[in-house]
């Protein structure tokens, strides 16, 4: 390489011609042409050793060695040997090795076989690395153009900031509805997913035993950025970034493969890349290529995996989509590997035995739209406003999850903003795309120019935008979203007219060596370019406007035609006239019709119009089947869009009440499954407590699969209820993270169909079923799931008379789980036995952090056995026992578990029956542990002299942050021991003494103590007999301590003028205190 570089830099390119890669012979000199060739015979095997390596077969060498030993250069001592070196590529280099030993005739006969050779092996070894780097060369060319519209300048929000996210293939959502209405009922939110995968692992195996995958699809809603990502890895690979084990990428949109009709597969490469001159030796298997098809949803023709006819011949001319089918099926190329990237709904007709990896490319965020306003928005606050305007809109905010329409959404706020005051800004999708077509056909338009009539400003556009919206309708009908430029001469379209700023902001063109085609600049536009010119037509129209070319039944007047539209909106099975309903209902507000005054030819309306549109939308929620479908949620979405709220309103404002109950009719259900999408007051957690019955459930039952946390407690639901959300947790679309049944009425019935949800969802998080009635035999179908299931972290089982029984099953359960985080089984009437059971299993489980084994009926025997499992499980941090047997010999034993446990962080013993000699222990294990916070010893009767072992304790442990001990029998000495350990103690945040007797002096003590003590935050010092004197010396002494938060000093026989003086005081002396007196 550093010869050619030396010619390079002294011999004229124009005289120049290949020859044999970088052997040049110069037309002007034959004495620079024989020195060259000299050097390249010494290196020919040096320089090809990586070809000779990567594109050898077995029959290839089988056939080299023979020629070799033929002519003299191999023995048969040294073919024996090459062949024994192992693998091929082990050979392959025993072979040059022998060869490079040699003389320089032997390396030429080897050179000589391999440039002889018409196998594809060898026109690889020769010629793959030039064919490589010119492809790459030609790709970068190509789609340098697209720089600028697939840039985002801000490097938080581009393409490697939003790896794809791996997903068990496509959700039933995904295949059957609107892209908007995904991510209106998803809100925008991330499917569940196994991992995340950047640009350099697309084609990579998952684990070392895997293989790579041959089909991969990547699918997501119409400007995601499916192309963006596809251009942004074509460019990285051809820059040598990602996947350079890629010998040949392939790139293909379905755009180009509309304009071909019946070709081979090796004639669709030569036509796409006529430098790639061999396409067998890039579609032979011989090197890795890969094959893009961007866009499925694009192609006009149907993939017919059924009955398309096998071929498997690279040169038979076939139909272009049996070409596709053959493709992906494996038929034709089955050594290629191929990346489908599409729209999730036609994205389902590729059969799922055929895709090896199913990937999405997540959305924006709500913190990714607030980083890219703050990045593109930043002057004048124009970021901090539109983002407050969709935080006010929801229905805004959720578009804003894909990138293309944030941008339209942005842009055209902007130039509201710039324009009008902000009470004007749109409050409907309808409204907004209404703007921005205005804003586009404004373009240009010179700021402060003189008034003029709109009819003078867009008359020029007015026809291109009744064609558009002719194009866009039929278009829509025919899912067809690609137009050639015929089809815009058949709508009546100049190719002109279109280069003006209305046509360029709505149409973009694509074009590359084998085709032109235009598109709206998003779905959404084109539904909206649609539903303006059906609103206008209808008003004149006679017959049917679905049927474009066939004569149909007459249909005269408005009204027979919104029907109509709502007809085969509701009939259509892919919910893909959805949202163009929603925008012809929006146009009927006369707001939404402002900004298209100069657009669109408009007569006079009576004003009728809308509210019977409202009272047609209305009569439609009361009917229709039992459950609530997303076709019935698209009236709701119709009737905001409309702008017609009452109903909206109502419901909304009963949920946030939690008044529901009683009110919820089949109107309210759609109502109700509406604010599931977009309703701010649901975006965190939807609380329908006491407000549904079965019939409700029921009929909600498909929109709830959507909410991340649901509350349904105290609704009184019984098993009949749980079969229904059992089914709903094991849909594959569920979404629920966490789920709260508690204070119902279910069973151990109840519970199985719960356990057999979690044996396949992969979602639910924490479920809390507590105050039902599950049993023992309910804990043991419980168990049974747990055993398998890998997602529950929180599990609540609170007074559900589980017994012993129960937790035997769940504790075995535990030994084999080790993904659940937090176990709560509070009055259950746990003894010994069941405790016995737990701390076995908590020797072997090494996940559980929190344990509450609150009001049971644990003895000494349950208590000793916790602190031999204390002494070996090293992940328990929280552990409650509050309100057992546990008595000092319990507490004891606990205590010598603590000195050596370094996990527990919290322990909870109030109500133990303790006394001072099992708190003596305690203070003991706390002056070596380490880790403990929380210690809580409320409601025993430890007295002064247990006050006192604590006190002690203190002033050398640096870990615990938290001591309650209310109503522990503590007096005056006891609060003066603790006021002197305060003086030292620097870590202890909040101390609680309620319901003791400290007094006065003791009082004095800790005041002055808070005047050096930095570290403590509350002090509780409710019902201790302070006085007025004991409350006074804590008001002064706050005057020198800064770090005290709260303060309670109630029930302390202060009276209120005493309260006014000493609050007064604290407040004077510690503003930032809050005081309870």
């Amino acid at each position: 390489m550093e010869k050619k570089t030396h010619y390079d830099s002294i011999m004229d390119r124009s005289k120049r011609i290949m020859w044999q890669d970088d052997c040049y012979v110069d037309l002007q000199s034959t004495s620079s042409s024989q020195s060259s060739h000299t050097v390249t015979k010494g290196s020919w095997i040096n320089k090809h050793q990586d070809q000779l390596q990567r594109f050898i077969t077995s029959p290839f060498l089988e056939g080299m060695l023979t020629h070799l030993k033929k002519v003299g250069v191999l023995s048969s001592a040294e073919e024996t040997r090459i062949l024994k070196a192992g693998q091929i590529q082990d050979q392959v280099n025993t072979l040059t090795t022998i060869i490079s030993g040699k003389d320089a005739q032997s390396s030429d006969t080897l050179r000589d076989f391999v440039e002889k050779s018409d196998c594809p092996e060898a026109q690889l070894i020769l010629n793959h690395d030039s064919m490589v780097e010119a492809h790459k060369g030609v790709l970068l060319r190509r789609y340098e153009q697209h720089r600028d519209r697939d840039s985002i300048s801000c490097s938080k929000l581009d393409i490697t900031s939003r790896p794809l996210l791996l997903v068990d293939g496509l959700s039933d959502l995904q295949q059957k509805e609107h892209d908007l209405m995904q991510v209106g009922a998803t809100r925008g939110g991330k499917r569940n997913h196994l991992r995340q995968l950047g640009l350099d692992k697309l084609l990579e195996p998952l684990t070392r035993v895997s293989l790579p995958p041959r089909v991969s699809l990547t699918a997501g809603v119409a400007g995601i950025g499916k192309t963006t990502w596809v251009r942004h890895f074509i460019k990285k690979w051809s820059q040598g970034s990602v996947c350079t084990d890629v010998s040949f990428v392939l790139p293909f949109t379905f755009c180009e493969l509309n304009s071909l009709e019946k070709l081979s597969a090796e004639r669709l490469v030569k036509l796409a890349f006529p430098h790639l001159t061999e396409p067998s030796l890039v579609l032979g298997g011989s090197c890795r290529t890969l094959l893009i098809l961007d866009g499925l949803d694009e192609f006009h023709c149907t993939l017919n995996f059924s009955d398309a006819a096998p071929c498997s011949d690279t040169k038979k001319e076939v139909s272009i989509e049996d070409l596709v089918t053959n493709i992906i099926r494996g038929n034709l190329l089955p050594d290629v590997a191929v990346w489908v990237t599409s729209r999730p709904g036609v994205a389902s007709l590729i059969p799922g035995g055929l895709v090896d990896r199913v990937t999405e490319i997540p959305g924006f965020s709500p913190a990714d739209i607030q980083i890219f306003l703050d990045h593109h928005f930043s002057e004048m606050d124009y970021a901090s406003k539109i983002w407050a305007h969709l935080r006010s809109h929801k229905i805004l905010m959720v578009m804003c999850y894909i990138p293309s329409i944030c941008w339209i959404v942005a842009d055209t706020l902007m130039y509201i903003m710039q324009s009008e005051t902000q009470e004007n800004l749109p409050r409907t999708c309808t409204e907004l795309y209404a703007h921005f077509c205005s804003m586009r056909a404004e373009v240009g338009e010179p700021r402060g120019r003189e008034s003029v009539k709109m009819e003078q400003l867009h008359g020029s556009n007015r026809k291109l935008f009744g064609n558009l919206g002719r194009l866009a309708f039929y278009g829509l009908l025919k899912h067809k979203y690609t137009f050639s430029e015929q089809d815009l001469r058949a709508y009546g379209i100049d190719l002109l007219s279109i280069q003006s700023s209305l046509g360029s902001g709505v149409l973009v063109r694509e074009e590359s060596t084998m085709y032109t085609a235009y598109r709206f600049t998003h779905l959404t536009l084109q539904e909206f370019l649609a539903a303006t010119f059906y609103y206008v037509s209808s008003k004149r129209a006679i017959f049917d406007l679905f049927s474009e070319s066939t004569m149909s039944w007459p249909k005269i007047g408005f009204q027979n035609h919104f029907r109509n539209a709502f007809q085969h909106s509701q009939q259509a099975e892919d919910g893909h006239l959805d949202v163009f309903v929603r925008f012809l209902t929006g146009l009927l507000c006369p707001v939404a019709l402002k900004p298209l005054a100069g657009l669109l030819t408009l007569g006079k309306d009576d004003g009728n119009q809308k509210p019977w549109a409202a009272g047609f939308l209305q009569s439609h929620l009361a009917g229709g089947g039992c459950v609530v479908s997303l076709r019935a949620v698209n009236l709701a979405y119709c009737l905001q869009e409309l702008q017609h709220t009452e109903l909206l309103r109502s419901v909304e404002e009963d949920l946030r009440l939690g008044s529901l109950a009683g009110k919820l009719s089949r109107a309210q259900c759609v109502v109700l499954g509406y604010l599931l999408h977009v309703s701010p007051e649901c975006s965190e957690q939807t609380n329908l407590t006491g407000s549904l019955n079965y019939t409700t459930v029921k009929c909600l039952l498909p929109q709830l699969l959507y909410c991340s946390h649901l509350r349904l407690e105290n609704n009184h639901f019984k098993d009949d209820v749980m079969e229904l959300l059992g089914s709903l947790l094991s849909a594959k679309d569920c979404h629920i993270q966490k789920i709260s049944l508690a204070e119902n009425a279910v069973s151990s019935k109840g519970a199985k169909a719960l356990s057999r949800a979690l044996l396949v969802n992969r979602t639910l998080t924490s479920l809390n079923v507590q105050k039902n009635l599950i049993g023992a035999g309910g804990a043991k179908r419980i168990a049974e799931a747990l055993k398998t299931n890998r997602t529950l972290t929180k599990l609540i089982l609170c007074s559900n008379q589980l017994g012993d029984k129960g937790t035997v099953a769940l504790a075995e359960a535990l030994t084999i789980n080790q993904t659940l985080l937090s176990l709560q089984l509070q009055s259950n009437s746990i003894s010994n036995r069941g405790m016995t059971a737990l701390t076995k299993a908590l020797r072997l489980n090494h996940g559980l952090v929190s344990l509450n084994l609150r009001e049971n009926s644990i003895g000494v025997e349950g208590a000793k056995n916790m602190a031999h499992a204390l002494q070996e499980n090293n992940s328990l941090q929280n552990l409650d026992l509050t309100a057992n047997l546990l008595h000092d010999e319990g507490v004891q034993a606990i205590a010598g578990a603590i000195k050596v446990n370094q996990a527990l962080t919290s322990l909870h013993l109030q109500w133990n029956f303790i006394k001072s000699s099992a708190t003596k222990a305690l203070a003991q294990a706390l002056r070596s542990n380490t880790t403990m916070q929380l210690l809580d010893l409320q409601e025993n009767a430890i007295g002064n002299e247990g006050v006192i072992f604590l006190a002690e304790a203190l002033k050398t442990n640096s870990s615990l942050h938290t001591l309650c001990l209310q109503g522990v029998s503590a007096g005056t000495s006891g609060a003066v021991a603790m006021a002197k350990s305060l003086m030292t103690n620097q870590t202890l945040q909040t101390l609680d003494l309620r319901g003791n007797a400290v007094g006065m002096e003791g009082a004095k003590a800790l005041a002055n103590a808070l005047k050096s003590n930095r570290s403590l935050k509350s002090l509780n010092l409710q019902e201790n007999s302070l006085g007025m004197d004991g409350a006074i010396f804590i008001a002064t002494a706050l005057k020198g301590n800064h770090q005290l938060t709260y303060i309670n000093l109630q029930g302390n026989g202060i009276g209120e003028s005493g309260a006014k003086v000493i609050s007064d005081a604290i407040r004077t002396n510690a503003p930032g205190c809050m005081v309870d007196i």
